[in-house]
């Protein structure tokens, strides 16, 4: 069994230890706020630098589709061009396709 005076002691100590704490709680929160606010520091920089990595694939991805754009105009003019020709050489001079019995092939020798 415990004697009197080792339990007096172990209360007079918890209570010491509980006006410690209570003498420097400000301080406590101070520095629990401010670990708190690093992590918050840590994470939305993480934040940023993945979203601006995300941001920068977009870019990159739109200006892929920019070029097959681009491309597919040209095409498109392209192909519209050869449809007008076509189509004045029919009207304009009666010319026509043609077929594969009225080809003649000259070789030179």
């Amino acid at each position: 069994m415990p004697s009197n005076s080792s339990v007096k002691r172990k209360s007079v100590l918890t209570l010491d230890i509980w006006q410690d704490i209570l003498q420097h709680f400000v301080s406590y929160i101070l520095l629990a706020l401010v670990v708190i606010s690093a992590f918050s520091v840590i994470y939305y920089t993480h934040v940023n630098r993945q979203t601006t990595s995300e941001l920068e694939q977009l870019y990159t991805q739109r200006d892929e589709l920019d070029i097959e754009w681009r491309n597919l105009l040209l095409e498109q003019n392209s192909l519209a061009e050869h449809s007008a020709i076509e189509s004045k050489a029919k009207k304009l001079l009666n010319m026509k396709r043609l077929d594969s019995k009225s080809e003649i092939i000259v070789t030179l020798e």
